[in-house]
């Protein structure tokens, strides 16, 4: 069995008419991945491997995330090519994921998380909304043959207020 838990960034500033890739955070956004990651520390295992979006605003999240959740000792991957908004590299970098690893948190973009949650779990989510986080467990042994899953859990901010 595999699975991701996926996480989209936090709300992101748009002061200072940045790039896109280099936008901040702003304080509602790390209120509320700091409300959700410590939320799910209470339940939360670990990861294998985490994969985030090299983009500013996804770096800092999941900085909140893995201080919350004690995956510090834990490999990061930044990759360009989650600096997705379709879903088509996000389901290519996760296809390529190496074997050994069976659990796997990846922080990412709009509305890339939103159309793989459809298409990949079981619930239909209408939107993922910034410091959303979705659990979907998939009955496969390798990335590669990644199909259809069991969406697990979800936790949204507006749930924990």
């Amino acid at each position: 069995m595999k699975t991701l838990y996926l996480v989209r960034h936090a709300k992101s500033c748009w002061k200072n008419e940045l790039p896109d890739f280099e936008r901040p955070i702003k304080k509602r956004g790390i209120n509320d991945s700091t409300l959700v990651s410590n939320h799910l520390k209470k339940k939360f295992t670990g990861v294998d491997k985490i994969v985030c979006s090299a983009a500013n605003r996804t770096k800092l999240t999941a900085d909140i995330f893995i201080k919350n959740l004690s995956l510090t000792h834990v490999n990061i991957e930044y990759l360009k090519a989650l600096y997705d908004f379709t879903g088509e590299s996000l389901q290519h970098v996760i296809e390529s994921i190496d074997d050994s690893a069976n659990s796997v948190m990846i922080f990412g973009h709009n509305y890339a998380l939103t159309n793989f949650v459809n298409n990949f779990g079981d619930i239909f989510i209408e939107n993922v909304p910034t410091s959303g986080f979705v659990k979907i467990n998939f009955e496969i042994n390798s990335w590669k043959d990644l199909r259809a899953g069991k969406t697990d859990k979800i936790v949204f901010p507006k749930h924990l207020k």
